[in-house]
């Protein structure tokens, strides 16, 4: 079946089209979905998830809901302004009800179970806050080996999108996100918003997607709020699809370009909390300074060529 994936996650416009991208990939092994906070409450990014796969008529993934709030501290407030009061512009009551029930474990148990029971590594692409991911990592050490690599979109090499310095959903669990990219346990790639946005995506592309049949119309009938967000965010007539660009990542490794460096996140309660801290400096300059250079090696994602991903996305999400 190609890649074996799991896809924890939030949804929210953008994940929506991250979920539908996997489950309509016929290279892909969708294994289960697990949902957490973020976007919306918990509630609301469970039933959206469900509704998506429902949408992809994928009945046969497994959903489990999983944490409802950070690890440590209460989480300040949801993504309503980029994403609508539902998650999905409103329009979430439009998708088709899910009639698979929800896997009764929770997230941590389903993550568990799958990893234990696959026949080689897994690959997990977690699209929202770090959660349930951390406390994998933590509950299960026993399963890192069964883990490929974690494929998260999140973090910021520059200026964030929720604060001056932090992303979205790094700066939603910092202490989560710093379990994660910090641990060193399982090699993890961090798809960042400052390459997200150079893949953004207009109204051609938007539109070509919307003629394309019952799901692509569906997908585009969901971004109404979400375009008029990043209509201002951007300056022109277009969206970023930040967390399908991160699954395309996972389902085609090497379809973005790397480096690999070390990285940390800010945990304090500064201006600076749930910054994600890349160091990169030359190797060369790293290793003369006195200061530790601190932070795990992960490897960042800093190019693509914007046109053929574009395509990639494109062609998955009208399969069918």
């Amino acid at each position: 079946m190609g890649t074996k994936l799991i896809i924890d996650t939030d949804p929210g416009v953008d994940d929506a089209f991250a979920i539908a991208l996997a489950a309509l990939s016929e290279d892909v092994d969708l294994l289960g979905v697990t949902t957490v906070f973020g976007n919306v409450g918990i509630d609301a990014t469970t039933r959206n998830a469900r509704r998506v796969l429902a949408l992809c008529k994928r009945g046969d993934v497994p959903v489990a809901e999983g944490a409802a709030r950070p690890l440590v501290h209460v989480h300040p407030h949801v993504a309503k302004y980029a994403h609508g009061l539902d998650g999905l512009s409103g329009r979430s009551a439009a998708l088709p009800e899910a009639e698979r029930p929800l896997e009764p474990g929770g997230a941590v148990w389903l993550l568990s179970r799958l990893l234990e029971s696959s026949d080689e590594p897994v690959t997990i692409a977690p699209i929202g806050p770090l959660t349930n991911i951390a406390t994998l990592l933590s509950a299960r050490p026993d399963l890192h080996h069964r883990i490929a690599r974690i494929v998260v979109m999140g973090g910021a090499l520059g200026h964030g999108n929720t604060s001056a310095a932090a992303e979205f959903n790094i700066w939603s669990d910092p202490e989560a996100a710093q379990r994660v990219l910090g641990g060193g346990e399982v090699p993890c790639v961090l798809v960042p918003m400052d390459l997200t946005y150079r893949c953004a995506v207009g109204r051609e592309w938007l539109d070509a997607l919307a003629a394309s049949g019952p799901v692509g119309a569906a997908l585009t009938a969901l971004t109404p709020d979400y375009l008029a967000h990043y209509r201002k965010a951007l300056g022109w007539d277009g969206m970023v699809v930040h967390d399908a660009v991160a699954v395309a990542e996972a389902i085609r490794p090497g379809v973005l370009r790397t480096e690999a460096v070390p990285v940390s996140v800010e945990t304090s309660f500064g201006p600076a909390r749930g910054a994600t801290v890349v160091d990169q400096r030359r190797p060369e300059l790293r290793a003369e300074t006195e200061v530790p250079e601190g932070g795990n090696t992960v490897n960042v994602a800093v190019d693509t060529d914007l046109d053929m991903l574009r395509a990639f996305l494109l062609e998955r999400l009208t399969l069918r």
